[in-house]
């Protein structure tokens, strides 16, 4: 088969080529399960001898259906949401469906932006970090064809799909399993990302232990744009003071955390003796740390497959499923508090 060199091959080039139908290479390209083994490696070998690239929008505007599922995360660098990307890829990826991303880095605006370009594209799906945007995006939310769901938070009241867990929950959690181990003075530090609302949902929840307990709550954002040295920078800044000098402390993440353990060794404190540290997140180094951070693990993996299940069921055409789906999030007890 010879083509010119500015011709692309179709899809019937790869039918013709592997003898099968090209109802039946669509299908390998959407739902590659139900292509007997076979076929499926006849159509495989076919599409990388013609280096066959499918024509997404062309497929999309066919079946009004498009095979690509939009997410846009905060912070794609962030490892705290590599669980979640991860699972979420290779789940569609199972029922040939493709991830495409991008961050807002904590910015509604920025987050309004990509909504808006990706629904243009008639995605089969968007997946939005939070329930916290603009009034313009909640627009786009509310009018759109495509199903939406929001993970990494929980609000059973809003029209999207909810995925996730209560971050004023975890707020409670932190305080409440300081509070069991002996402490009352107890500070909050915010993340320097101004943007990060989750966090100051956390901040509320421990806040409300705090007051019920009948003690003051109060928080501290530092300014250092790098995370470990924001923990580090906000450490510093409350062990100068000859008040309200802190017993421990809640990080709003685990970077922020470790940075202020790092900082705590350099200034030669006790941990958790002189202080007690607390994060959020249960990254990769937690376990790691000297001493090991304690924390709480969000459903991070789990999120991911459970939006999977939405996006699959829903393109399957079924009608039972679930709006809202509530998962918990773990204390992890370990040396740092």
């Amino acid at each position: 088969m010879t083509r010119r060199r500015t011709e692309r091959p179709t899809l019937a080039d790869v039918a013709a080529l592997c003898g099968v139908s090209t109802i039946t290479v669509s299908r390998w390209f959407r739902e590659p399960q139900r292509v007997a083994p076979e076929a499926s490696e006849r159509i495989r070998a076919a599409v990388e001898q013609l280096n066959y690239v499918p024509n997404l929008t062309a497929g999309g505007l066919a079946s009004a259906r498009s095979r690509v599922v939009a997410m846009v995360v905060p912070n794609i660098s962030g490892p705290i949401f590599a669980p979640t990307l991860q699972a979420l890829s290779d789940g569609l990826a199972e029922h040939g469906l493709q991830l495409l991303l991008a961050s807002s880095y904590f910015s509604m605006e920025a987050e309004e932006r990509a909504v808006r370009a990706f629904l243009g594209w008639n995605p089969a799906a968007l997946v939005l970090t939070s329930r916290f945007h603009t009034p313009a995006t909640e627009r786009l939310i509310a009018g759109a064809a495509q199903p939406v769901i929001e993970t990494w938070d929980l609000d059973p009241t809003r029209p999207a799909f909810q995925v996730g867990f209560s971050h004023r929950q975890v707020g409670r959690d932190a305080a409440r399993y300081l509070l069991d181990r002996g402490h009352r003075k107890i500070g909050f530090v915010h993340n320097s990302a101004a943007g990060d609302l989750s966090a100051q949902e956390r901040y509320a929840g421990y806040a409300e232990v705090m007051q019920a307990a009948g003690l003051a709550p109060w928080g501290h954002t530092p300014t250092a744009a790098d995370p470990m040295q924001a923990g580090a920078q906000a450490l510093e800044a409350l062990l100068a003071r000859k008040r309200q000098r802190p017993e421990a402390l809640i990080f709003a993440n685990d970077n922020l955390a470790c940075g202020a353990i790092l900082a705590g060794q350099r200034l030669g404190l006790r941990l958790p003796q002189d202080l007690a540290i607390f994060g959020f997140g249960d990254y990769a180094f937690a376990d790691k740390l000297l001493p090991s951070l304690s924390t709480i693990r969000p459903p991070a993996r789990e999120m991911g497959r459970a939006a999977v299940d939405i996006v699959v069921r829903l393109q399957a055409g079924e009608t039972d499923v679930a709006r809202v789906v509530e998962l918990r999030c773990e204390v992890v007890a370990r040396e740092s508090a």
